[in-house]
């Protein structure tokens, strides 16, 4: 009898632990605010303490700004993209403008709907990521393919053609679609799958940014892992790089790197949101330098946590890699891109 009720009160502890567990991980997800719809709920020590955290040793910061920041006539930006002749295509409102070199306006093109990100092969094809499917347009702008819809959870972040494929990364279903050079798709890469060790990405908002290498892999952002993830082209998961901390050499916040490029020596340049950088690191995700802080980026403007969903949502920064070393970033806030040079001649 005794024996009894000692398994009694056992059994009765137990479920008492898994209803408390239950609780606060229920608890914990109400409270969990990834994209930051709800705003921070932080104390204003944070918000001093966030400011503190922007600050670089200037030690650390290896560019500085080569030419002033070149207006894109945008009401909104979206993505920046360079051709093999170091133009500089911008992506927004309702179209692409094409700038020379030293920032002049060449051409303006219209396309079918709000462009989200963009690329320009070695041939001069621009493919245009719009928010639910692909437009391809010729060298001179004309319209040449517009792709399937890829239905209404569709949101395109990031685009690039290697070889004769192209990869486009969808933050809404959260995966990478493979297609080739005709609008087929062939493929998809990163769904979870434990069986093959894909983690699947997490991506808590529209920030999702991949590129290929000069090594013939593919690097995928995972945000809300704070980290770049390595796969091959057939979609088998490699290797990653990145920690999440609130130190210059990590990523902080919900979700970053929110994009990245590639340089021509195989070194990353990525962009944060929220406390905005932009950053440097080698082949193999080892911090190297900082190419421009938040007093670069801002202009000494308060860094603060979001307030609003809206200020969650918007903003951030794109980044390109000129083949001469150089950093291109579009300050989608302001509508504007920055260019940046190594201040040695080291890359």
């Amino acid at each position: 009898m005794q024996q009894g009720s000692q398994k009694t009160v056992i059994r009765w502890a137990i479920g008492v632990l898994i209803v408390v567990a239950t609780v606060a991980a229920l608890i914990a997800v109400v409270k969990l605010d990834p994209t930051g719809r709800t705003g921070s709920g932080l104390s204003k020590d944070f918000l001093y303490d966030l400011n503190e955290l922007a600050k670089v040793d200037p030690n650390l910061i290896l560019y500085a700004a080569s030419s002033p920041p070149m207006k894109t006539g945008f009401s909104r930006s979206r993505g920046i993209a360079l051709d093999g002749a170091g133009r500089i295509y911008v992506a927004g409102d309702r179209g692409i403008r094409v700038f020379s070199e030293a920032g002049e306006l060449e051409q303006v093109v219209n396309v079918s709907g709000e462009p989200q990100c963009l690329t320009v092969s070695d041939d001069g094809t621009i493919y245009v990521g719009l928010r639910d499917r692909v437009e391809v347009l010729g060298p001179q702008g004309q319209h040449i393919a517009l792709w399937e819809a890829l239905g209404d959870e569709a949101f395109l972040t990031s685009i690039e053609r290697y070889e004769d494929t192209i990869f486009v990364a969808d933050a809404g279903h959260r995966i990478v679609l493979c297609y080739d050079t005709a609008g087929t798709l062939l493929d998809h890469i990163g769904e979870k799958d434990p069986d093959r060790n894909i983690p699947g990405f997490m991506v808590p908002s529209p920030h999702f940014d991949l590129a290929v290498s000069r090594d013939g892999m593919l690097r995928v952002v995972s945000p809300g892992r704070h980290r770049i993830e390595t796969y091959t082209l057939d979609g088998d998961f490699e290797f990653w790089w990145g920690e999440p901390s609130t130190s210059v050499e990590g990523f902080c916040g919900c979700c970053n790197p929110i994009n990245f490029a590639i340089l021509s020596n195989g070194w990353f340049i990525t962009s944060e949101k929220g406390l905005e950088r932009v950053k440097v690191y080698d082949s193999d995700g080892a911090f190297v330098g900082v190419v421009a802080g938040v007093a670069q980026l801002t202009q000494g403007k308060l860094v603060k946590i979001c307030d609003t969903p809206e200020e969650c949502q918007e903003g951030g920064m794109d980044v390109a890699a000129g083949a001469d070393g150089r950093v291109y970033v579009l300050e989608t806030t302001e509508n504007t891109v920055r260019v940046f040079s190594r201040k040695d001649t080291k890359q």
